[in-house]
């Protein structure tokens, strides 16, 4: 198997422009990575679940979702054009991310009745499941912010849930009212529409190619399962279900399988 090394220092030159992901190869970051010069499109997988690849002004790019916990050093991509399978290494960096202390009121947000057990597991299987999703299409990842508000609980954070430690944060929080409407940040299908014990009223948008958004603690939700969306279409409402200290929009990226973080797909800080 051929091997090749790429050089992150010249896969994005400072000058580059495009409507891509920002490149960030660290644990909870996507990797964009330049795939060797081809006329078909490829099929790249990393960690044995394939991930996206789209082009942007004339070349192939791979975006490569990086679980939190993957440790860093060398990793490798396999990369499938036809009959010929290539492999191409880049290198994963340390990121930190800090700790939040919580206080929730409702102590069965943070230790579930023994009764909701089973809806809890049956419903992570639920969410796992989707997150596999892979859809032929080709996305659009130069997102809009989802809702108009100010970002507040950060992608990574370690949660602290009433003394208790938690699993880290896998989105990003948009601090708005309740009944804020949500919009959809780049075209796509309705993949899901649920209420779960912690996401409260939940929406998984396909944007092709196993990227994926999810919308929680809706207060209202305005598509079904199936729906065909265009940028900026209306999603729903903002609201407090669920797990949630007061009201906002809790939005998550998938890329590849993985939660990753989403202000590297929307401009600004």
């Amino acid at each position: 198997m051929l091997r090749l090394l790429l050089l992150v220092s010249l896969l994005l030159p400072a000058s580059f422009v495009w409507s891509l992901p920002r490149h960030l190869p660290a644990p909870g970051g996507v990797a964009v990575l330049a795939l060797p010069a081809g006329g078909e499109a490829p099929r790249v997988f990393f960690n044995d679940r394939e991930q996206a690849v789209v082009q942007e002004k004339g070349r192939w790019f791979a975006l490569i979702g990086i679980p939190l916990e993957t440790p860093t050093g060398r990793h490798e991509i396999s990369v499938r054009r036809g009959a010929q399978m290539t492999s191409l290494g880049f290198e994963i960096k340390d990121r930190h991310y800090p700790t939040q202390n919580l206080r929730i009121a409702d102590g069965r947000m943070v230790t579930p009745p023994p009764e909701v057990e089973a809806r809890i597991v049956e419903e992570q299987a639920r969410i796992a499941d989707l997150k596999r999703h892979f859809s032929p299409a080709a996305p659009d990842t130069s997102f809009l912010l989802p809702a108009n508000g100010k970002r507040s609980a950060r992608f990574g954070v370690r949660r602290v849930l009433n003394g208790e430690p938690r699993s880290p944060h896998a989105g990003l929080d948009v601090a708005v009212g309740t009944g804020t409407p949500v919009f959809a940040p780049s075209g796509g299908s309705v993949l899901a529409v649920e209420d779960f014990y912690f996401t409260g009223g939940t929406v998984v948008v396909d944007h092709g190619q196993g990227v994926l958004t999810l919308y929680a603690h809706l207060s209202r939700i305005d598509v079904r399962a199936g729906q065909t969306l265009r940028r900026g279409e209306t999603i729903g409402a903002s609201g407090v279900t669920g797990r949630a200290t007061g009201p906002h929009l809790h939005w998550v990226v998938v890329v590849g399988g993985t939660s990753v973080d989403p202000e590297l797909f929307v401009p600004g800080k």
